[in-house]
């Protein structure tokens, strides 16, 4: 298992409320929505990079 590592956030007030209320949608905590959308956009990112000719997504 990975290991996890914390650190502090600070996100505007009406940021934090949407993001409250779209893991409360999806029935998860604030920090598992957090990670969830930014493993999302790593990913994404990471394919962008392997599609682009010449270039590489670090591992």
């Amino acid at each position: 298992m990975a290991t996890r590592k914390a650190f502090l956030l600070r996100i505007d007030g009406r940021l934090h409320d949407e993001l409250r209320r779209w893991a409360d949608q999806d029935l998860r905590s604030l920090n598992a929505q957090i990670e969830f959308l930014l493993r999302r956009a790593v990913e994404e990112r990471r394919k962008k990079l392997e599609d682009e000719p010449g270039k590489r997504a670090r591992q």
